[in-house]
């Protein structure tokens, strides 16, 4: 689970100036007006200290609603994205097991670890992984495994899976993940090429697959093979 950023002072994890509980609280209050209502949701935006997972020279951007460059072509996600697709994940239902694509710098996993019971996580980049790792080691985040992979390929070891989350955008879902969702599982993905790019929510029922369009997202593209 992840450790509150409520520490001694002096904790990295708590921040000051511009990574204070108050630059915070105005990070949560744009989301509460941006639509984002669910509490547990908005408690993790508040408590997970973004701070740590970008280079210190943004560490005074880091609650900024934007997303920033974390090294490699790749980035952190917009706090408000981290937030809706998390949240999309949630709604109706409290997935036991989520197979995350893309765990970059580890931010997103860090806020869903709590709110789920494990997270099967895989990244291509293994510097990023390496650093994700150290991370979650920081936090005592405990319930999240992780594998230097594909993400087009997944995680089969362990399907199904309850959801699955994609943080970076395929031109279409690949087929490989669709087969790793359970039955009545949701997959939570951004879609389509730079630029045109939407946030979907696939629900798995039966033989059929039920869309929604979540609105127009920004990503890195999901990419093949290894690095």
């Amino acid at each position: 689970m992840v450790a509150r950023a409520t520490g001694m002072k002096g904790d990295s994890r708590v921040g000051i100036g511009m990574t204070s509980a108050r630059t915070r609280e105005r990070l949560v209050q744009r989301l509460r007006e941006q639509g984002i209502s669910n509490p547990l949701v908005l408690e993790q935006i508040r408590n997970v200290p973004r701070h740590l997972f970008v280079d210190e020279a943004l560490a005074t951007r880091a609650y900024e609603d934007t997303a920033l460059p974390i090294g490699y072509g790749q980035t952190i996600s917009q706090p408000y994205v981290v937030a809706r697709m998390t949240e999309a994940l949630l709604e109706n239902a409290t997935p036991g097991k989520v197979l995350e694509i893309g765990t970059g710098c580890g931010y997103q996993t860090a806020v869903l670890a709590p709110l789920v019971r494990f997270i099967y996580s895989v990244e291509r980049i293994n510097a990023l992984l390496d650093r994700a790792r150290a991370r979650f080691k920081e936090l005592r985040i405990s319930n999240v495994h992780l594998r230097h992979g594909d993400g087009f390929q997944g995680w089969p070891m362990y399907a199904p899976y309850d959801a699955i989350l994609m943080a970076a955008a395929p031109l279409t879902v690949p087929r490989a993940l669709i087969d790793q969702l359970a039955p009545g599982g949701r997959l939570v993905a951004p879609v389509g090429p730079e630029g045109r790019q939407q946030l979907v929510r696939i629900t798995k029922r039966g033989d059929e697959l039920h869309t929604e369009n979540l609105g127009a997202v920004s990503f890195v593209p999901l990419v093949q093979g290894l690095s």
